[in-house]
């Protein structure tokens, strides 16, 4: 009698961001049946997302269909689903939609998300920057500001239709606040009537003494110059303590601002707390230095949702570079596990640190060297396009870059789609959204709507 087939063990993989995406490459030529498992159907180059946000690139030229790029990789399903829960006891991966998933092993890199600091009533009026959604309704929001101040006749209201708050002074807050002003002192200029753009005022808080906290003093007061000279207004150790349809409140100050973006804090993927392990104050998992759970050896976390403690006591950095890294450490640990090997210890290779502030302006800490200007502008540019993922993706978005450079104009700046445009309503058109809530309440009640880094890939 013919002895039955032995099956390939399981890898099921929940995450498709450079995390997820670096493991299964790096498990191509293992003897193993893979699962990746995403609720987008596309990969999602997150350190260029405020270019987006910002009309310098579309959607497509920093996200690819995650299947297209794994289609040549037999050993691999692509899987669209929400994972809900994970049963690290049963080993099942559990989701929205269909079955459980039996797994031999694990990885979760599911990645991070907004954090308001216990005030999740600020996010319907100050979104935050962490997918090709959010970027488009930020989009949304910063260009129908300037569509509703050319009709705006009120002194006053025009003033906050033309105000842009950014709450965080991270690369993420520095790269909007940076390109916002951009926006409106070049790309703009001259194409309204009724106002001048370059009246509009960009203001970043922080809440400590400095911008680019995690740089060098010398860096941040580079990035701090370059900001002012684009006419970005600066406030440090100043705190957000309220956000609402109508501004923002910066300690006892009120400020009136139709336009407020969140850029100050991150918190680990709240399914980080179905592993039923330790987390830190972050909800990040505690892993060991080969990226396992406690008392779990098959279940590997990576990304922005582990703590992974390195030699000098700190912890990796929530960044590209780490997601990658870690990625491949748990593929390679899976191959040594199923060859009864010792597992790989995990240790961060810091590839510097990186950020952009406006046209041939940015920061860059490489080493030992730190770089400004047109030469960091320059290395940040090389960088981007190296890791971007698809050839086509790359020439795209050099050959836009290019034509900006030169034109200081942003070729993305169409405000389409009606999903769009009416999530952008309680920010900028609150009389609008009025009309269209009372021709809605006509039929049917109208909820309302329901409720920060890109890290550079060398940061």
């Amino acid at each position: 009698m013919a002895k039955a087939k032995s099956r390939k063990p399981r890898v099921v993989i929940i995450g498709g961001g450079f995390g997820g995406l670096f493991a299964v490459k790096a498990l191509a030529k293992a003897d193993v049946t893979i699962t990746l498992l995403d609720r987008t159907n596309h990969h999602t180059f997150q350190p260029l997302l405020y270019q987006v946000a910002t009309a310098g690139l579309n959607p497509a030229d920093i996200a690819q269909p995650i299947r297209r790029v794994l289609r040549k990789q037999k050993n691999v399903t692509v899987l669209l689903a929400d994972v809900s829960r994970i049963d690290v006891d049963a080993k099942r991966v559990h989701t929205e939609e269909g079955e459980p998933l039996a797994y031999d092993y694990l990885i979760v890199a599911t990645g991070a998300t907004h954090s308001y600091f216990g005030h999740p009533e600020f996010e319907p009026f100050a979104p935050g920057l962490k997918t090709v959604d959010e970027g488009l309704l930020i989009r949304q929001r910063i260009f129908m500001a300037f569509e509703e101040a050319e009709r705006e006749t009120d002194p006053e209201k025009r003033s906050a239709l033309l105000t842009f708050v950014v709450v965080g002074a991270g690369p993420t807050g520095v790269e909007m606040s940076g390109a916002i002003a951009e926006i409106s002192r070049k790309t703009l200029s001259e194409e309204f009537r009724n106002f001048d753009p370059a009246e509009a005022r960009v203001i970043l808080v922080e809440g400590g003494d400095r911008v680019l906290s995690t740089y060098s003093g010398l860096s941040s007061e580079r990035a701090e110059e370059a900001l002012a000279s684009l006419g970005v207004i600066v406030r440090k150790n100043a705190r957000v303590n309220l956000v609402d349809a109508d501004g923002v409140r910066i300690g006892d100050e009120r400020v009136a601002a139709r336009t407020v973006i969140w850029a100050a804090g991150v918190a680990a993927s709240p399914l980080a707390k179905s592993l039923g392990v330790p987390l830190d104050k972050q909800g990040r998992v505690i892993v060991s230095r080969e990226l396992t759970i406690p008392g779990h050896e098959e279940v590997f976390v990576v990304g922005d949702l582990a703590f992974v403690e390195q030699d000098d006591g700190k912890s990796v950095p929530g960044v590209a570079q780490g997601a990658m890294q870690g990625g491949v450490i748990a593929a390679r640990n899976i191959i040594h596990a199923l060859k009864k090997e010792p597992l790989e210890t995990f240790t961060y290779f810091d590839k510097g640190s990186m950020a952009t502030i406006g046209r041939a302006a940015a920061i860059a800490e490489i080493g030992g060297a730190k770089l400004s200007g047109y030469l960091a502008w320059l290395a940040w540019l090389a960088i981007h396009i190296m890791f971007l993922i698809g050839f086509k993706n790359r020439v795209l978005v050099l050959l836009q870059w290019a034509w900006s450079y030169f034109t200081y104009d942003r070729g993305s700046r169409l405000i389409h789609g009606m999903v769009h445009a009416e999530a952008a309503i309680p920010a900028v058109l609150p009389s609008l959204r009025g009309r269209e809530l009372a021709s809605k309440n006509e039929v049917e009640p109208a909820p309302e709507p329901a409720a920060a880094t890109p890290a550079t890939p060398t940061a």
